[in-house]
């Protein structure tokens, strides 16, 4: 094995983005390559029943086993700086593996009440059907997070930044709560990734990704990962092999490809959504802006202390409701109305009838989900045309 494909205690992220996790065949390639193949063969019998009792190191079957999806695990591990990444079909399947590998019917989840609409649902339509309680409480309040904990608290929950008001939690005083009452703390780090956020670092045990968005970066495959401690992780990876969520060959290639422009890309999407955030807080039509890099958002200390960049994820609340967000929306003609994020392309949508459309009314209102609000995902075009798009709508409005 040459010495590139071997992860240095002292590589850079941009060095692990591109290295690490590559173990070169027998051709010598110099780019990863794709294993589209269901299984794997072997030299004899013996050989196959050392594999698969697990006496001998080496592929079985794709559900759980391969190669090109093992190279985005390793990368995407070095990254975070776990011990292990298992990889899923998609965010939401890492959520639930996650769920299933470590939790109970008896046992409790304490979650922000700011989370992304599918992953309420999951937690509450289907986890609740096994027994599986949450409680939500809101994602700054650390006291709320500690007076919401019980004996059955078995995991904590966050996305942070939140999706879509860009909420923060203070990651290393909630691990603290959570190791101090011997529960397991995972954090959503879909918006920030490794180049902005390592809550692992912090504290953190384990960190989910929808692998769909900043880790391809293009909008291209559906995938997701969860990054940790082999303990927990191999548990994970026992709900992937037997229940199958698992992550595409195809997807996997896709999605290490990307990182390897992961933290270019991120640090040029804050750029954006940066200046774009400032000109928005001063348009009229314009209630309020949510955006940690701010320095009107309420957590923005937090923020600059506990990330290295403020993702872009831009919540915009304008005046008029429903009517005037869809009006905005409706006017743009070169930004996408879609529900997805984390594209090169901006991408725009009204989360109270989109991505948490699946809520009540009484979780949107908790969640600050209002029928004014717009999720704008800042992408990578010219900011003036990302600019004069958006006026377009927002101008008519005053």
């Amino acid at each position: 094995m040459q010495q590139d494909q071997i992860p240095a205690p002292e590589w850079e992220l941009e060095t692990l983005a591109i290295r690490a996790g590559h173990q070169r065949t027998h051709e010598q390639e110099h780019g990863e390559p794709i294993f589209p193949t269901s299984s794997f063969v072997y030299g004899s019998a013996a050989e196959a029943a050392a594999k698969f009792s697990g006496e001998e190191p080496g592929n079985i079957y794709s559900r759980f086993t391969n190669p090109t999806v093992r190279t985005f695990e390793q990368r995407l591990a070095a990254m975070e700086g776990g011990e292990r990444c298992v990889a899923t079909s998609s965010g939401m399947a890492a959520i639930m593996a996650t769920a299933l590998a470590l939790l109970s019917s008896g046992d409790e989840i304490v979650a922000s009440r700011s989370l992304f609409g599918s992953t309420v649902s999951l937690f509450d339509k289907y986890l609740g059907k096994f027994g599986i309680t949450t409680r939500y409480v809101e994602l700054s309040n650390l006291e709320a997070w500690e007076a919401a904990i019980g004996p059955a608290t078995k995991l904590l929950f966050a996305e942070t930044p939140s999706n879509p008001l860009s909420e923060v939690v203070d990651i290393s005083a909630l691990a603290e709560i959570a190791h101090r009452h011997e529960a397991l703390l995972a954090i959503d780090n879909c918006f920030l990734t490794p180049a902005l956020q390592k809550p692992l670092a912090l504290g953190a045990d384990l960190v989910i990704h929808s692998a769909t968005k900043y880790l391809d970066g293009q909008g291209r495959a559906i995938g997701g990962a969860v990054v940790g401690r082999d303990k927990e992780l191999e548990e994970v990876f026992g709900v992937v092999r037997t229940c199958g969520p698992c992550l595409s060959p195809f997807n996997a290639w896709l999605f290490t490809k990307g990182l390897e422009t992961l933290n270019l890309r991120m640090r040029a999407h804050c750029v954006n959504a940066g200046i774009l955030a400032e000109w928005l807080e001063g348009h009229p039509a314009v209630a309020r802006v949510h955006y940690s890099g701010l320095a009107s958002h309420p957590q923005h200390e937090l923020a600059s202390r506990q990330q290295q960049g403020f993702g872009a994820v831009v919540g915009i609340e304008v005046k008029g409701g429903r009517e005037a967000a869809w009006s905005v929306i409706d006017a743009t003609r070169m930004v996408s109305i879609t529900g997805n994020l984390g594209d090169v392309k901006t991408t725009i949508t009204h989360p109270a009838t989109t991505t948490h459309g699946r809520l009540s009314d009484d979780q949107k209102t908790a969640a600050g989900i209002g029928e004014g609000l717009i999720r704008l995902a800042v992408g990578l075009e010219a900011l003036e045309d990302i600019r004069d798009d958006l006026a377009r709508g927002l101008d008519a409005l005053v």
